[in-house]
């Protein structure tokens, strides 16, 4: 159908999909070109610009940090894009895509939806929480091996029953990452909320908290490892503890600078080392049978 058909966004409503159906691919051309156009739309980038590796983040500082490293890579065309994206291309688009997504699930979800239809190796969210274990300190890492899904942003769409877990080889060369270089880190469940100012009333969430045993709270990784699931992404979670709302260390604004600047280097970097190992040992991309049903059809990586 023409883009501009009124009868468009009923013939690609996701509610209607049988997954069953799609032999080649989860989506229709037209939700396609309405996401590829979107992708250059919020990234200020061109869709072929976007690697098969890819990273979410929240903070300029990662973005700094990204540029520093990568000083050739693709820019956004334009100034003043809402989810700014950088790429560090490389042959066979198997280097690295770095995209600021801003902050709460609804841009998770916005970026995360039209990112899929690029079928990406792997999407890794790259940010900040609150730690909520007594022993954790500021600059300690997480490791999500599971999610609560408070932010709600998906619950019309798939549902919350449904456990979603990170990719496990992800997750085990992160770990392995984090090991070599020494890194305090826990590995748990990660709580994400929708409420920027949640801890203003906080008692049914720190009931969630206690019942789901969660070590870390976020605005954004459940909702990118929704539809990483939904999608059929592989995907991973690494944040760093930002503050200590339950434990008399707020997020405030001086300790927030000193933290940053101490934490955003070695945060990305773990990261890229990670996505190296991936590269190294799967160059067709990684298993996906923990995201495939049986009754699914096999959409390239590894089975």
């Amino acid at each position: 159908l023409p883009l501009n058909n009124p009868d468009l966004f009923d013939n690609l409503d996701e509610n209607d999909w049988d997954i069953t159906q799609k032999k080649l691919f989860l989506f229709r051309a037209e939700r396609i070109d309405i996401s590829l156009d979107r992708l250059e739309h919020y990234t200020g980038t061109k869709p072929e610009d976007f690697q098969r590796y890819i990273l979410f983040t929240n903070y300029d500082m990662h973005v700094e940090v990204f540029l520093d490293k990568f000083p050739d890579c693709v820019k956004p065309a334009r100034a003043g894009v809402q989810m700014p994206a950088y790429h560090h291309k490389m042959d066979n688009n198997s280097g690295l895509t770095l995209i600021n997504i801003g902050v709460g699930p609804s841009n998770a979800k916005t970026i995360t939806d039209h990112v899929g239809v690029l079928r990406p190796d792997a999407m890794v969210m790259v940010g900040h929480c609150g730690g909520l274990r007594n022993h954790q300190g500021i600059g300690d890492f997480v490791l999500a091996n599971g999610y609560y899904r408070a932010d709600k942003v998906l619950d019309d769409l798939f549902p919350i029953g449904i456990p979603i877990s990170p990719n496990y080889v992800l997750n085990r060369y992160l770990k392995e990452v984090l090991d070599q270089h020494e890194m305090e880190h826990r590995i748990g469940t990660v709580y994400t909320t929708a409420n920027r100012n949640w801890e203003f009333s906080k008692a049914k969430s720190v009931e969630e908290i206690h019942m789901s045993r969660s070590v870390a709270i976020d605005m954004e990784s459940s909702t990118v490892a929704t539809n990483g699931f939904r999608y059929r992404i592989p995907h991973a979670t690494l944040l760093c503890v930002s503050d200590k709302p339950l434990h008399g260390k707020p997020k405030l604004s001086g300790a927030a600078q000193s933290f940053y600047q101490n934490s955003k280097e070695m945060h990305l970097e773990m990261v890229i080392e990670a996505l190296q190992m991936v590269k190294d040992s799967y160059p067709e991309g990684l298993p996906n049978s923990s995201i495939r049903a049986f009754n699914e059809p096999l959409m390239g990586g590894s089975g």
